[in-house]
């Protein structure tokens, strides 16, 4: 069932993103704090985002939001405003 996006497959990444995003609120560089917070907040949102749409059984945009939601904090990793060293959850330098 690769072309279905099923409860298992929104739990599975939810919990790649949540501890993602636990990792990059302790990854801050210094001198970074007002960027970080900006992604922090908008990973968060999107994760908010991604429940209410789990919740609703509307897997797709749940899926969507979850990707969102990572790829700001990939995005962060890149930028170099949050330094991190895990090469499976984020596209590390």
């Amino acid at each position: 069932m690769k072309d279905k996006i099923t409860l298992q497959k929104l739990e599975k990444y939810s919990r790649i993103t949540i501890r993602a995003l636990k990792i990059a609120k302790k990854s801050v560089k210094k001198g970074k704090t007002k960027q970080a917070k900006e992604i922090i907040d908008m990973a968060s949102n999107y994760l908010s985002d991604a429940k209410y749409f789990e919740e609703n059984k509307d897997f797709v945009n749940a899926f969507a939001a979850l990707n969102y939601a990572h790829g700001w904090l990939d995005s962060g990793v890149r930028l170099d405003i949050f330094e991190v060293k895990d090469d499976k959850l984020f596209t590390v330098k």
